[in-house]
């Protein structure tokens, strides 16, 4: 059974190795061949994923800024990226 040491390396998984093994765990369990208690470990471990995965994209999402530019085009600096527009 999946338990929080079992999962303890999901916090050190960069973006794209927790994404590929989310979307290894969606397959498996889309194709519906898993025994049910296997099916409840690998969802709870793709629940701790898609979590890595949130955080990790809201991280990268608070360090983009944009390009202020003057009014003839030239780059004055940068600015927080609004993401609501």
């Amino acid at each position: 059974m999946t338990d929080a040491k079992t999962n303890s390396d999901i916090v050190a998984l960069p973006f794209e190795e927790a994404l590929k093994q989310l979307e290894a765990i969606v397959a498996r369990l889309e194709r519906g061949d898993v025994p049910l208690e296997e099916s409840i470990d690998i969802y709870t471990r793709g629940e701790a994923l898609k979590a890595r995965c949130d955080a990790l994209l809201k991280q990268a999402e608070a360090r983009i800024e944009k390009i202020t530019l003057s009014a003839d085009g030239r780059p004055t600096g940068t600015a927080p990226l609004d993401v609501d527009k």
